[in-house]
């Protein structure tokens, strides 16, 4: 796919990025959705999505979803495969925290040539996974189908690792590794509060683990490998 995907503008590919995102996790992607995302007006993101529809990045019909053409899943993957390889290069050559890399993968994603990331990849051993996570799209736009659950699906007893983090806040991420709650962390759930009440966890590993009460906007935010 590298080398072979049109280069666009890089208010469309951040569209079609985000349109992809949420779309993976599974989200319904409205002009509402996209709004609050996005932090733009609706008139602003109507005005993008005819123009997405125009270049035939997308499908979408009045007051339904927006979806994602084969072209466009194909730009959002040559996207992603840029942000998510400057994020990896980032945090392993040039030793920044995963905190600290999304906006600056942000801006250079949409300079670097396609040329530069392949040398990237290379240099980085071809990794299939950024420092969320995030499975790395392959050059020919092939992405890794999750095999993981979001924690705050999970029963109580469930033991697993942590394998994913959905969310770029920086505050976040910082506290996450505060509380030892990072990638291939071991985690257990121990129980879940009545009434709307936060998720009971145990993280670290068995004989020196830590509890923790997680409201909702972690336990949806984080993604296990669930021990069989």
């Amino acid at each position: 796919m590298t080398g072979t995907v049109e280069r666009h503008s890089a208010s469309v590919e951040d569209y079609v990025r985000t349109i992809y995102g949420l779309s993976e996790r599974g989200s319904s992607v409205t002009n509402t959705t996209l709004t609050s995302r996005l932090g733009l007006s609706p008139s602003s993101v109507s005005g993008m999505i005819t123009k997405l529809a125009q270049l035939g990045l997308v499908t979408h019909e009045r007051y339904r979803s927006v979806e994602l053409t084969t072209t466009g899943r194909r730009l959002a993957c040559d996207v992603l495969r840029r942000h998510r390889l400057l994020e990896q290069f980032l945090v392993e050559v040039l030793d920044y925290t995963w905190d600290e890399v999304h906006q600056e993968a942000d801006a250079l994603e949409h300079a670097v040539s396609d040329e530069l990331i392949e040398h990237i990849a290379s240099k980085l051993g071809h990794p299939t996974h950024d420092p969320h996570g995030d499975p790395i799209p392959t050059a020919e736009g092939v992405v890794e189908k999750p095999t993981t659950k979001l924690l705050d699906q999970l029963p109580p007893g469930t033991v697993g690792t942590i394998a994913r983090v959905w969310d770029t806040d920086s505050e976040l991420l910082r506290y996450l590794t505060d509380h030892g709650m990072t990638l291939g962390n071991r985690i257990e759930v121990v129980e879940r509060k009545p009434f709307g009440g936060p998720l009971v966890v145990r993280v670290g590993s068995a004989e020196e683990a830590e509890t923790h009460f997680l409201g909702s906007e972690i336990a949806q935010t984080l993604s296990i490998t669930v021990q069989h």
